[in-house]
């Protein structure tokens, strides 16, 4: 039996468990705030963050992300071409940060948090089970989205020796900043309790 169907609700603020008003609203008993059954409107705000994050995603990979200049040469570059020139300049670990944490880490949660709206909004034939963990390794990868702006911010204030090497960030690297802070919102508004509420209890049992 779900906690919702004993009558108990959980605060969005503090956490505290409080039994359902029978007529009025219910109010935390720790901190005075209104408790919902769910998070409102959950889906729609999701929703509306992740295509944002989607959209702005584009210019984040097309547009220069930051540009390295050795001895007075230098072109502004995108992700993957700023990870070659970190290749060519004898930077692997941090060309492989970088990639990991621009490519792989923003692609997997645009299109793990994608998955996981449609399959609780279409009832896919997947397991509750299934679902919560993808929600919790969405949630965990969270963390490192913003190592790649690190590693940029880092970069530009480290190396700086004039007409010899420098490294400055440029547009690409605002929007990808944006993509990362909404991908993060959209994990955050997204109730995982309507991962139970969408699943049926039989499919869970096979």
């Amino acid at each position: 039996m779900r906690a919702i169907d004993a009558g108990v609700l959980i605060c969005g603020e503090c956490h505290q468990l409080n039994r359902r008003a029978e007529d009025d609203e219910t109010i935390c008993s720790r901190c005075g705030s209104v408790v919902h059954e769910r998070k409102p409107n959950s889906l729609a705000r999701t929703w509306a963050l992740l295509i944002t994050a989607a959209v702005l995603y584009i210019p984040a990979n097309l547009l220069p992300i930051m540009t390295v200049n050795f001895l007075g040469n230098g072109m502004p570059a995108t992700i993957m071409e700023g990870v070659i020139e970190l290749i060519n300049a004898d930077m692997v670990p941090i060309a492989a940060v970088v990639f990991v944490a621009s490519i792989l880490v923003p692609t997997f949660k645009l299109v793990g948090i994608t998955l996981l709206l449609y399959s609780v909004q279409r009832r896919q034939p997947m397991s509750a089970k299934q679902r919560i963990l993808m929600y919790r390794f969405i949630e965990w990868i969270g963390r490192w989205s913003m190592l790649d702006i690190f590693v940029i911010a880092i970069l530009v204030a480290l190396v700086n020796f004039g007409n010899l090497a420098t490294i400055e960030a440029d547009l690409g690297a605002a929007a990808f900043a944006t993509v990362v802070v909404l991908t993060m919102l959209a994990a955050v508004t997204f109730d995982p309790r309507l991962i139970w509420d969408n699943t049926d209890a039989e499919n869970d049992n096979e």
